[in-house]
């Protein structure tokens, strides 16, 4: 290596500390300002960043696609649009800044902010978790720095600095939203472990969710996805197709949330392909299966050059042509991890199994999600309820949609669980949440307590602000204070006693 590459990288930790130093001092400065501003100042500066996100959700959705070569700028605008104004609809109402009082339990709620949030954003949804967590981040007053990924590196920044000119012109001060311009693993690493970041919330593969959790600060992490679909023999299957295909075709299928395989019951299974071909899938052949599986899979892990592309590309890359197809389905025997189309798969392949009834259905969705999955999504298009609760019951995931798709079932947008970029895995996945992040998870509640006791009588606490200590008490003297026509009397005596006091000084100094 040349020596000047040699010296530059050396140099790297030093630099990379001074820049997360500079850059998290800003940050706690304007975090401090902002805590301290009123609910009314902080719904207009979320309201100005989602107008602002929502304004140029087209513009960015083009852009991500252009530098990630990931999903369609379609979906991606509908991502973008419901991450920013739709964001706001559905948490704009919500007050995370004034004390909750509640007479019957005599408890006053304090909400608390992290104070300085440090985000890591994926590739596959840049601008979209961008918008989320900058603006969860915000209506809960916190300050937050965010670093993109290196590939979606230039959209991310021109849409966090649109976020924080928006937010400015509202009220709130500079240097809330700040971004890592160049994201390199030192500075990334100076951030994480810093102790002047309060919360990470981390979105993106294994090793950087678990960097997250090792750092030694507070984080929020997720895990993988690998969601089983149990088809059963009461659902209309038309509706199941056509939900099944529109959900992993959706920006390529690269939202974490997407179907993994099919596990339909054997009775209803060959009309289920049928209505899966009518809704535009192409039902591979053995040899194709054998081709796709060799192309995803080649080396042991997933070939991350086909993530998000379209099917039709996924299978001229296999060998074979499948014009029009949104996506492609894969029949397969071994519906086991072992069988390497049944994993995670951020595109639109879907793994296609047989089971003979209900209990298999269980058996082989719990088989699934053995290796990877779990604590995240699944999916159930039934119409008895026994058989859903039983399936949420055995299946080791944390949300389980019904007679949806699940790409945008499990992340909220057409469900109403909590809309979500970052979805918690809890503790089967190893994550510290296990519920759609939302604004409650960027606050802490301080709470002040009474006794319990009715004897003991509640406060009254309204209209009265936490930052206004109360007026001082009136000074009460031991002794009356010297009449005004004394005054020049008393600072005569304070003269006279300070001279007899620096003169014993003095004779103490000398002796």
């Amino acid at each position: 290596m040349p020596e000047q590459d040699t010296s530059q990288r050396m140099q790297t930790p030093d630099v990379a500390a001074a820049r997360a130093g500079q850059m998290l001092n800003t940050a706690r400065w304007a975090a401090d300002r902002f805590s301290r501003m009123d609910a009314a100042t902080v719904r207009s500066v979320v309201k100005a960043m989602a107008d602002a996100g929502f304004a140029k959700a087209r513009h960015y959705a083009e852009w991500a696609v252009r530098e990630t070569g990931y999903g369609r700028v379609e979906h991606k605008v509908i991502k973008n649009e419901g991450c920013s104004r739709g964001i706001f609809e559905k948490y704009g109402h919500l007050d995370f800044v004034t004390p909750r009082i509640d007479h019957q339990t005599k408890t006053v709620d304090l909400p608390r902010p992290a104070g300085v949030v440090f985000a890591l954003t994926p590739v596959t949804n840049p601008v979209a978790t961008v918008y989320f967590k900058v603006l969860l981040a915000v209506m809960t007053r916190n300050a937050i720095v965010v670093s993109p990924h290196p590939g979606a590196r230039d959209v991310c920044a021109d849409a966090i600095r649109t976020l924080s000119i928006a937010a400015q012109s509202a009220g709130a001060p500079p240097g809330l939203i700040q971004v890592v311009e160049n994201p390199t693993i030192p500075l990334i690493d100076h951030f994480m472990t810093s102790q002047d970041v309060d919360l990470i919330v981390a979105t993106g593969g294994p090793a950087v969710v678990k960097a997250a959790y090792r750092s030694g600060n507070p984080a929020i992490g997720v895990g993988s996805g690998n969601a089983p679909v149990l088809v059963d023999d009461t659902c209309d299957l038309r509706r199941a197709a056509k939900y099944i295909v529109g959900s992993k075709s959706f920006d390529n299928s690269i939202l974490c949330t997407n179907e993994s395989t099919i596990l339909a019951f054997d009775s209803i299974a060959d009309a289920l392909l049928q209505h899966l071909k009518t809704a535009r899938a192409h039902i591979c052949r053995p040899d194709e299966v054998a081709a796709l599986r060799k192309l995803l899979f080649a080396d042991g892990g997933f070939n991350i050059k086909m993530i998000g592309k379209d099917a039709a590309i996924i299978a001229q890359a296999a060998g074979f042509r499948a014009q029009g197809a949104e996506i492609l389905v894969a029949p397969v025997d071994l519906i086991q991890p072992e069988e390497p189309l049944v994993r995670e798969k951020l595109c639109p392949v879907l793994a296609f199994g047989r089971v003979a009834d209900f209990n298999q259905g269980l058996a082989a969705a719990r088989s699934v999600m053995r290796k990877s999955g779990k604590g995240h999504s699944a999916v159930i298009h039934s119409t008895d309820e026994r058989r859903i609760l039983s399936y949420a019951n055995a299946v080791p995931a944390l949300r389980i949609v019904v007679n949806v798709g699940c790409s945008l079932g499990a992340a909220g947008f057409e469900t109403h669980l909590e809309p979500s970029m970052t979805i918690g895995t809890g503790f089967a996945g190893g994550s510290s949440v296990g519920a759609n992040l939302k604004p409650e998870n960027f606050i802490n509640l301080a709470r002040i307590a009474y006794n319990a006791s009715e004897a003991e009588p509640f406060g009254v606490f309204e209209g009265l602000s936490r930052d206004t200590l109360p007026p001082p008490a009136p000074r009460v003297h031991a002794f009356p204070e010297p009449a005004t026509s004394h005054q020049a009397h008393g600072t005569a005596v304070r003269a006279e006693l300070r001279k007899l006091i620096q003169e014993e000084l003095k004779a103490i100094l000398a002796a």
